[in-house]
């Protein structure tokens, strides 16, 4: 029987986004244990430039300052639900200091993959991709 995915605007998908959000602020606080809860033990995330760290490596580089989230405002964040799993994507703007140096803030597309285990919505893959501002010739 094929499963059906459940309207974006529901309680269900508010709660996703409200995960998401409490995510975000644990990552930009620098709150390992607050964001170890809110990433599934087998949790991967593909960063801009293609890298693939998983769970424990990416909070480490959080916890030791490799990684420095200064700023990440997430935008409208849309929903698919399909049972005890969701995808997420965003917009946001996002400035980060990678081992040191300073990533100028700017805008990324972020695609997620949660699923619920117990009662509780995880991150499972996390996607994030620069957006390049491309000149335009001027118009004639």
């Amino acid at each position: 029987m094929a499963q059906t995915a459940v309207p974006a605007g529901g309680v269900i998908a508010e709660q996703i986004r409200e995960v998401e959000r409490a995510r975000l602020r644990a990552l930009v606080a620098g709150d390992i244990r607050a964001a170890s809860e809110l990433h599934a033990s087998d949790f991967q995330l593909v960063t801009p430039v293609g890298q693939v760290l998983p769970k424990d490596a990416y909070l480490q580089a959080i916890a030791t300052g490799d990684i420095d989230y200064v700023e990440w405002e997430p935008g409208p964040i849309d929903v698919r639900i399909h049972g005890k799993a969701a995808v997420i994507r965003y917009q946001a703007m996002l400035e980060v200091i990678f081992k040191g140096r300073r990533v100028p803030r700017a805008s990324y597309w972020h695609t997620d993959t949660y699923e619920n285990a117990d009662g509780q919505w995880q991150a499972v893959w996390s996607q994030a991709t620069a957006i390049e501002q491309i000149m335009q010739p001027p118009l004639p």
